[in-house]
């Protein structure tokens, strides 16, 4: 009898091993592959260097910004993060200095050319979400009409106000397009697995986000949009002088480096030549 028990009891034992490897490889099996390519969407001289301080500390300086967006790709979609430059500078033959003098900008390529290095139109886009609605994220917006964009209420409401369509200066022309908008309050999950996850990060602008990712590849990232601009403004805190609200993106900072902490994440500032360098492109990406 005890030899039948302890049989019984032993056999139990192994179904419920082989349950537990099997619900194992389903879960490894299961787990979202997501990629990230970043793409070249223009070059900004900063004339300037000034603005981008709310001190003295740049005073007389320039410097050359690195102006990218970026194709997410999850098996339950694709989201497009940030648009780059104005694509009426593609085909210039210099680059163009807008009233003012502070920047000197220039774009090489579409975002359609671009997309086809890998395989990709504006309708494969589930999503676009850009880190804020300035002229340099937002260039090809508008071609992602199709998509849903993901958009913090206060950057929406910001954007579409009288005030900011009577402006003049065509942030809200860059964006008027995308009609299918899903307003966000706070941090959002967009697959619904912690996997690509935008982070409410206001005070830069008033609905400004960053965005978290965990790559197939490349592990736990974080891209910074404009929360920084140079590795030395996020060693000292340092932000532009045309912050919507320095105690609001203070208060972001705080909370991006825990965050970045309690991930481990690579954090990439978007603006920073040496990041745009260290991240991974498409296998065919042409400079």
């Amino acid at each position: 009898m005890k030899k039948g028990i302890a049989f019984l009891l032993g056999l139990l034992i192994l179904v419920a091993c082989k349950e537990e490897k099997k619900e194992a490889a389903v879960a490894i099996t299961e787990a979202p592959v997501v990629k990230l390519y970043a793409f070249s969407g223009g070059n900004v001289l900063v004339n300037n260097l000034e603005l981008f301080s709310q001190d003295t500390t740049y005073q007389g300086q320039s410097k050359e910004f690195a102006n990218a967006f970026y194709v997410i790709s999850h098996p339950k979609g694709n989201l497009m993060w940030d648009a780059g430059l104005p694509e009426s500078l593609v085909g210039l033959e210099e680059p163009l200095t807008p009233p003012g003098g502070a920047f000197t900008i220039s774009r090489k390529d579409s975002v359609l050319n671009q997309l086809k290095t890998i395989d990709l139109t504006p309708e494969d886009f589930t999503y676009i979400a850009l880190s804020h609605t300035h002229f340099d994220h937002s260039g090809h917006a508008n071609k992602f009409k199709a998509s849903t964009w993901l958009v913090q209420q206060s950057e929406y409401e910001f954007i579409t106000s009288e005030a900011s369509k009577n402006r003049g200066d065509g942030t809200y022309d860059a964006i008027k397009e995308l009609t299918n908008v899903q307003e966000l309050n706070g941090d959002h999950d967009v697959f619904g697995d912690g996997t690509v996850v935008i982070k409410s990060m206001p005070g830069h602008t008033p609905g400004h986000q960053v965005l978290y990712l965990d790559l197939d590849e490349n592990g736990p990232t974080l891209l910074s949009g404009d929360l920084y601009h140079l590795y030395e403004n996020r060693t000292h805190k340092r932000m532009p002088i045309f912050n919507f609200d320095v105690d609001q993106t203070l208060e972001s900072m705080d909370a991006f480096e825990a965050f970045a902490k309690e991930k481990n994440a690579k954090v990439y500032i978007q603006h920073q030549k040496e990041d745009f360098e260290k991240m991974p492109k498409a296998p065919n990406y042409l400079k």
